[in-house]
């Protein structure tokens, strides 16, 4: 029996224990299973590159990921519990949703995420007291969906001009901000603002991706079609009998403006796979130019009716040709047309002009998802732009300085150009990276132009005294061939990777390389830098920095300078009669020349570029602490600073010699303008931002700036009045503001309370003292006291309160966010009335020496009526 004893017993036990293993492997405490999904936009687009969190409840560790290219995410090896998944993607609201996982395998998930009514790029999730810790999410950018810029006071809804207070006159460049549509760059936004979707300032400012820095481009993401029908139609009005008088003006214009606006999207018939938006605008502006100068027989205040009519059409096609391949084709159409534009301040009636401006537009779009983790984006714009300017007036231009300009305008004008844009993009994912690269082409195109300036010349006197005896100090005229036709090519390739090192560490790296023609400079590379890191476990406080070098663009207008009016340029492009122009100081007035001393005999005034020329260029440099202070409530403080490299500006290399300023070096030859590269300047800030997510009573945002800018150069049409002496040059930038405060936001204390704000408030902008003489004898009176530098004024600060009230009245109670709605909304612009001056004169030889002759608008009221379906 004892013998027997053992086997007995041991039978069972190794039976139980493998029973016990099986268990145990099959249990559920014990088994992993996969969490996957999509993740979406409101038009079901793929989503690539979200951030996707996955944290099991009660447990420290948190588990990091990406969307691929086709907007999918997995975790592999999910044990059994209950987790919460955290979603963020720049421009969207922070998603966050528990989940339950057991034995089971999990359906995948389909996640769409909101637009965020308000988001400064490092959102905070609702579930969650974390920051993002991405390197391309920087916490002091901009970012507003139509939702929360329909809620603001804007006043005609320009949605550009309304956000482009957070730009940085430092960062725009020589042609204006860069302005981003739908990944590729453009003149404008071509579509209403009913078909605008989202606006962005300062996104990512160090991504190769693009030429200029965050705060020198506006992105801007248009409406797409639908599977079902939306539309809305917008009606602006206003009207000068509700609006307080111009400061300057002795009686109130009469005024008024309507604005129609509307945009209609669905599905193309009944498919499935093709939707089509349309979108138009139409206003007509019945304004009046306030005049506020000086004449020989004493003042001129008058109102001046200054008229204009715009229309804009726009369709859209998007199609989706598979669920990995999408395409759009878009179609514009704009006419605009002003009357009697550029009178106001100094300007009187006669010296005004007509203008028109038109535009064609095509664009095409793909999006193709060549693998899970590769996906191609292409975008080619086509444009036929053309403008023309026509002076109401053929007589001579009559300049007094800081008095009044009358006469003819002399600024005839025609232009017209066919160019595309292109941008071509592959986003890559593998692992813990993000690889970005591609071909940029802000332009590649053909300019023609007919400069049919100051054809019968423009005179110029320095004070009303010279002008009563008839002895002006300068003529320009213009004669020759006027027409000009150039091709301009400008082009951009790139290359970045956004580096997830650890979950609260990301790196992203990038290289870029510009090319321009004509303004030729053959190594321009721009190494671009950034990181995130988050230093604690809760996560609450992101650490954000970054470096870079942008190159800058230059426009048509200097480039066709350089081609009218430089010889060996000339040669290049040209054959036959060119364009001269002559500037001759001391002529006689009001007929200069006589057969005896015809015009041909005199010199003629010339463009060169400099031999040492270089691409004006910008390093930029930020560090920056953001922190979570509450629920969807973020502070954000960044150092920020710029030093600019070969800056532009012109030089008059054939002034008279000093030290008496008689005669030029070259006798047969006038001005010899040559542009320069030489420039220099430096930027720091402190930028300080507040923001709070859409809550149920109030989103917005709040800016703070302090800053000091300088530099030795107002632009590429800048001359220092002694081009032999530059010392007083550097001083303060035209734009430089210390103090600079912004707040945008919306109140919601009730149901019928819908309250929108816009705050601005900002210390004085510089101005220069000048002598209004020419004493250098170069034809320009821009001279300057002695030992006084350039931009030693400053004139009174800006202050602004917007106010707004709207309420969305439904149709259908039981589908508030579907059924159709009307829509009531009342702004007030400038409420305090406060005169807002501008375009302060530093002529010391002006009767308005240190005064302003113009002023900001004053109060304004609009009316908006709305219906959306």
């Amino acid at each position: 029996m004892p013998a027997f004893a053992m086997p007995r017993c041991r039978v069972p036990a190794l039976t139980s224990l493998l029973l016990l293993v099986i268990a145990a492997a099959s249990s559920p405490a014990r088994a992993q299973v996969s969490v996957k999904g999509v993740v979406l936009d409101p038009d079901s687009a793929l989503i690539a590159g979200a951030s996707v969190g996955l944290e099991e409840r009660g447990q420290a560790a948190k588990r990091f990921t990406h969307t691929d290219a086709r907007g999918e995410f997995e975790f592999n090896s999910v044990l059994p519990g209950t987790y919460e998944i955290h979603i963020q993607y720049f421009g969207f609201s922070p998603f966050a949703e528990s989940i339950q996982v057991d034995r089971r395998a999990l359906d995948p998930l389909t996640i769409v995420l909101d637009i965020a009514p308000v988001n400064q790029q490092a959102t905070v999730s609702a579930g969650s007291q974390e920051d993002n810790v991405e390197a391309s999410e920087n916490s002091n950018a901009v970012s507003m969906n139509s939702q929360l810029l329909d809620t603001l006071p804007i006043l005609d809804e320009d949605y550009l001009a309304a956000l482009s207070r957070f730009l940085s006159p430092t960062d725009v460049g020589v042609a204006g901000p860069a302005l981003i549509v739908n990944g590729v760059q453009a003149e404008n936004v071509s579509v209403s603002s009913s078909a605008i979707k989202e606006v962005k300032i300062n996104h990512d400012p160090y991504d190769a991706e693009f030429a200029r820095p965050g705060k020198g481009r506006i992105e801007v993401t248009t409406k797409s079609g639908s599977s079902k029908y939306h539309g809305n139609l917008n009606f602006l009005f206003r009207d000068s009998a509700l609006n307080a008088r111009n400061a300057f003006s002795l009686v109130k214009p009469s005024e008024q403006r309507r604005i129609l606006d509307g945009a209609l999207g669905g599905p193309l018939g009944r498919s499935k796979t093709t939707s089509f938006l349309l979108s138009a605008n139409y206003s007509v502006e019945n304004l009046q130019s306030v005049v506020f100068a000086r004449g020989p027989s004493g003042p001129i205040q008058e109102n001046v009716p200054s008229p204009t009519d715009n229309r804009l059409f726009s369709a859209q096609i998007d199609h989706r040709f598979s669920d990995t391949n999408r395409a759009t084709f878009f179609f514009s159409h704009k006419d605009d047309s002003a009357r009697s534009s550029g009178v106001g301040g100094f300007t009187l009636p006669e010296a005004g002009t007509n203008d028109k401006i038109g535009q064609e537009r095509i664009v095409y779009s793909q999006e193709t998802t060549l693998s899970p983790s590769l996906v191609n984006q292409f975008h080619l714009l086509m444009d036929y732009d053309y403008a023309s300017t026509t002076s109401l007036q053929s007589s001579p231009k009559i300049v007094v300085q800081g008095a009044f300009i009358g006469g003819g305008a002399q600024a005839d004008d025609l232009r017209d150009e066919e160019h595309f844009d292109l941008n071509e993009l592959l986003l890559y994912s593998h692992g813990k990276h993000l690889l970005k690269m591609g071909v940029d082409v802000p332009y590649w195109g053909r300019v023609g132009i007919d400069n049919r300036q100051d054809a019968a010349g423009t005179f110029y006197f320095s004070n009303l005294a010279d002008y009563e005896v008839q002895r002006p100090y300068s003529l320009t005229l213009q004669q020759g061939d006027t027409h000009l036709a150039f091709f301009e090519k400008v082009l951009g390739v790139f290359i970045g990777d956004d580096y997830t090192v650890r979950p609260n560490l990301t790196v992203s790296v990038g290289l870029r390389y510009d090319w321009q023609n004509i303004f030729s400079d053959k190594d321009d590379f721009a190494p671009r830098v950034s990181f995130a890191y988050s230093p604690s476990k809760s996560r609450k406080t992101v650490l954000r920095g970054g470096a870079g070098i942008f190159y800058d663009r230059i426009g048509h207008a200097p480039v066709s300078s350089l081609l009218y009016f430089d010889p060996e340029s000339y040669l290049l492009y040209f054959s036959g009669e060119r364009l001269r122009k002559y500037v001759i100081t001391n002529p006689g007035y009001p007929e200069p020349f006589s057969p005896d001393n015809p015009l041909i005999d005199q010199p003629v005034s010339l463009v060169r570029l400099d031999p040492n020329f270089h691409t004006p260029s910008i390093l930029q440099y930020s560090f920056g602490l953001e922190r979570h202070l509450a629920k969807k409530t973020t502070l954000d403080v960044t150092y920020i600073g710029s030093r600019s490299f070969h800056l532009l500006r012109s030089r008059d290399l054939n002034q008279p010699l000093p030290p008496l300023y008689e005669a030029r070096p070259d006798p047969a030859i006038g001005v010899l303008q040559q542009f320069e590269s030489a420039g220099r300047g430096a930027d720091d800030s402190i930028e300080i931002t507040l923001r709070r997510q859409a809550t149920k009573y109030f989103a917005g945002m709040a800016q703070y700036r302090l800053g000091w800018a300088r530099d030795n150069t107002g632009g590429i049409w800048y001359f220092p009045p002694n081009s032999y002496d530059l010392t007083g040059e550097w001083g303060r930038s035209d734009a430089d503001r210390r103090n600079r405060f912004d707040l945008l936001g919306t109140l919601r204390p009730g149901k019928l309370l819908n309250l929108g704000v816009a705050l601005s408030f900002y210390t004085g902008a510089p101005y220069t003292i000048t002598t209004g003489i020419d004493e250098y004898n170069d034809g320009r009176a821009d001279a300057r006291p002695s030992g006084v530098p350039r931009n030693s004024l400053q004139g009174p600060g800006y202050a602004d309160i917007d106010l707004g009230w709207s309420h969305e009245f439904f149709l259908n109670k039981s589908k508030k966010t579907e059924g159709p709605g009307l829509k009531l909304a009342i702004n007030a612009f400038n409420v305090l009335n406060r005169v807002n001056y501008a375009d302060f004169t530093g002529n010391l030889s002006s009767p308005f020496f240190g005064r302003a002759v113009s002023a900001l608008p004053p109060r304004e009221l609009q009316f908006s009526f709305g219906y959306t379906f």
